[in-house]
């Protein structure tokens, strides 16, 4: 017939010459037709039938040229009858075309009262050997003999390695290697026994799978312990847990900071997973203003997955139940005054579909919160949701890999220009979750793509090839993006207005100890906590130089916590506010915390003495709390109220106090010199005058004396800076500032 390419022909339908050919699944053919379909280079002939299906042939010497003889299950499948065309070409098998797991669906030709029991080691053995080289494709139905018996198996699956989904036909060539499972419904009659074949990776759609091309980056750790925990028991077949005497793990919980790859967690976890398709629930959903309604949305979950158990037993798929936000059903039971105890019920109806007398071991439940706090404690017992996984802000490493994920399109498209070093990147975005990553690479982009952008006209065409991401990009999106676990640099510059001057050895000499703490806290093992109290005078400068130091000593975190921001709250909501300070702390590896005016805090009154024990409680437990493994913490407070603190204890809670000086002439004389505002004969009367000087007034003083020279007419308004004071007028606003 002259085949010599892979074009479809027409050939005429015949039945199969014998019976007993009829259950190899092989077609035939005419010996002269026969090499029309080799393939080159290998001892295959295969033929792409009708679209349907890639069969291999064989010639017969019964067979008339331009004919093709199939059996009936291969003519029911194509949909034609003997003596219809069909429509026929050569298969060229692609590379990578071998099965590494095959799914098969068993039952009798003849349906009856019949019951065997098969065993899979053998069958699949015979089959590997019987179909080698055989190309299979899901939805086939193949029938064949074994042990006396014919039986058919309809292919439910066929997975070759290294092949994502596609919208193609899901097909393979079986080997020596291929792994086959096999399945039989309760009603086929046949009952599959010793499955140890299906010891392979049955409930993943890949053999392996790479993190990265899962869009998971700076997990790594996390998802082996994951995959330990809760996969490793169901990657084996059901008898080797049943002779283990285990179950397999039903519930696992993912807590930790908003942002940070829980819910891409959950849902890639579904993705991996062959079977059922996940069901994902946001906590509040379930919830309903009818009375029983909420526990039967809760049962309703369940429900597809105890139906199957039921049917199928331990051969039943693995159902995956995704709630998100957990914590907004699931609180623990008492805590909730509603007076309807809804939430109790949900709690009560979860832990019996998860726990209960009939409970399900086809079930996977995977939670996730911000607030493991909020959780009721019975949830978290083993048995339960077991398996509870924090994921925590990525490590350098870690975010290192989330920006190669969301640049590497860019990378491949030539957008990205050479100056980007991904690893400067990582490392300058401490404390940044895998979402602010994200946002940053968004963020960056969008200042690329603006740049070829004229608001003049928004018509005019633009050039895609011109389009480059830079690295001053990357630094304005840096500036844009601001962490929540981050330092808080604008209010560590408010707190340090007027800059950092020299203010003598006393102070060089605390701020020098200070940082050494810092570095004491970087250079530790472990889990550290060291505490620093700052006293001194009103104004003498304690603020600024924690701030100084907080921005000094490089600390990812740095939050300052003051009076200012909770004006007017009740004390309880200050206690929750400081909470969280401290709670947020101990997400990051390193942290530093600056209890500014502690006496503010504590709601100080001389007049009484009046302070707020609440509060003062609350601090005191938290400045000796030790914090998580792995997490570093220096606390550094400021007080003008030492003996007040020292009362009431609070100042043993810190491991060492410095107390910070007024100016002393030799200081103030330093700082006037550096300001530059005094000619050189008045800056020594100046500086006498000063002696026991907080810096903070001296800084008043300066510029009130700088507006009386104005007013007088003896400066100039538009260049002051480089105007000198006058000595007169500064002793004349000395004198209203000092207190007699």
């Amino acid at each position: 017939m002259g085949f010599g390419s892979p074009s479809p022909v027409t050939m005429i339908v015949t039945s199969t010459p014998a019976p007993d050919l009829a259950l190899t699944n092989l077609a035939y053919c005419s010996p002269s037709d026969h090499f029309s379909f080799a393939v080159p280079g290998t001892k295959l002939f295969l033929a792409n039938v009708a679209d349907a299906f890639i069969l291999s042939l064989s010639p017969h010497e019964s067979i008339r040229p331009g004919h093709i003889a199939l059996n009936a299950i291969q003519r029911r499948h194509a949909r034609v009858s003997s003596g219809d065309s069909v429509s026929v070409s050569r298969f060229l098998p692609p590379d990578d075309f071998d099965l590494v797991l095959l799914s098969l669906e068993l039952e009798f030709v003849k349906r009856g009262t019949k019951s065997e029991q098969i065993d899979a080691v053998l069958l699949a053995g015979q089959l590997r050997k019987k179909f080698n080289n055989q190309v299979m494709t899901v939805g086939q139905r193949v029938s064949f003999e074994y042990h006396g018996n014919n039986y058919i198996f309809t292919v439910n699956q066929a997975s070759v390695e290294g092949h994502e989904a596609s919208n193609g036909p899901e097909r393979g060539m079986i080997t020596s290697d291929t792994y086959i499972v096999f399945e039989a419904s309760s009603a086929s009659g046949i009952k599959v026994v010793n499955q140890r074949e299906a010891a392979n990776s049955k409930i993943f759609k890949r053999k392996e799978f790479n993190l990265q091309s899962l869009g998971i980056g700076g997990l790594s750790a996390e998802f082996a312990d994951i995959f330990r925990r809760v996969f490793t028991s169901r990657v084996f077949p059901s008898h080797v847990a049943n002779k283990l005497g285990i179950k397999h793990v039903k519930g696992m919980l993912l807590y930790g900071p908003p942002g940070t790859g829980k819910t891409l967690i959950a849902r890639q976890i579904g993705k991996m997973l062959n079977g059922i398709e996940p069901k994902i629930v946001n906590g509040p959903e379930v919830l309903s203003k009818f009375v029983g309604e909420t526990e039967k949305n809760v049962r309703d979950l369940f429900a597809d997955a105890e139906n199957d158990q039921k049917a199928r037993g331990d051969e039943s798929d693995l159902h995956v139940i995704i709630f998100d936000e957990i914590d907004a059903i699931c609180k623990a039971r008492g805590s909730t005054r509603d007076g309807t105890g809804v939430h109790d019920s949900i709690v009560n109806q979860l832990l019996t579909k998860i726990d209960g007398v009939e409970s399900l071991n086809n079930v996977l439940l995977i939670g996730m919160t911000n607030r493991k706090d909020l959780l009721d404690e019975a949830l978290l017992r083993p048995g339960r949701l077991e398996v509870q996984v924090e994921i925590s802000l990525p490590d350098e490493k870690g975010r290192l890999q989330i920006f190669e994920i969301h640049t590497n399109k860019m990378k491949e498209n030539s957008f990205l220009t050479p100056d980007v070093s991904l690893a400067e990147l990582a490392a300058r975005t401490k404390n940044y979750s895998g979402a602010e990553i994200e946002g940053v690479v968004r963020s960056a982009v969008s200042f690329a793509l603006n740049r070829q952008i004229s608001l003049d006209d928004l018509t005019k065409p633009i050039d895609e090839e011109s389009i480059k991401v830079t690295r001053d990009d990357f630094m304005l999106a840096l500036q844009e993006i601001i962490p929540a676990f981050g330092a808080s640099f604008d209010d560590l510059e408010r707190c340090r207005l007027n800059g950092i001057v020299d203010c003598g050895d006393r102070h060089d000499h605390i701020y020098e100890r200070t940082m050494l703490l810092a570095e004491e806290v970087k250079a530790s093992d472990g889990n550290e906590l060291v505490t620093c109290l700052l006293e001194g005078p009103s104004g003498s400068g304690k603020t600024a130089m924690a701030a100084r130091v907080g921005t000094d000593s490089d600390f990812p975190y740095v939050k300052i916590i003051s009076a200012e921001s909770m004006i007017g709250l009740h004390e309880s909501t200050k206690c929750s506010q400081i909470l969280k300070v401290f709670e947020d702390a101990y997400r990051s590896p390193l942290s530093f915390i600056i209890l500014d005016d502690i006496e503010r805090l504590l709601e100080y009154s001389a007049i009484g003495p009046r302070y707020s024990n609440l509060i003062s409680q609350t601090l005191l437990i938290l400045i000796k709390r030790v914090p998580p493994k792995g997490k570093k913490l220096l606390v550094m407070g400021t007080t003008s109220e030492v003996n007040f603190l020292d009362s009431i204890g609070f100042c043993d809670a810190f491991a060492i106090t410095h107390s910070v000086p007024t100016l002393n002439t030799d200081g103030a004389k330093k700082v006037l010199k550096q300001l530059d505002v005094f000619t050189g004969e008045d800056i020594d009367a100046a500086a006498e005058a000063l002696n026991d000087m907080p810096i903070k007034k001296l800084y008043t003083l300066v510029k009130m004396a700088a507006a009386q020279g104005r007013h007088a007419g003896n400066l100039d308004t538009a260049d002051s800076s480089k105007q000198k004071i006058q000595i007169n007028h500064f002793f004349d606003c000395l004198g209203d500032i000092m207190r007699f």
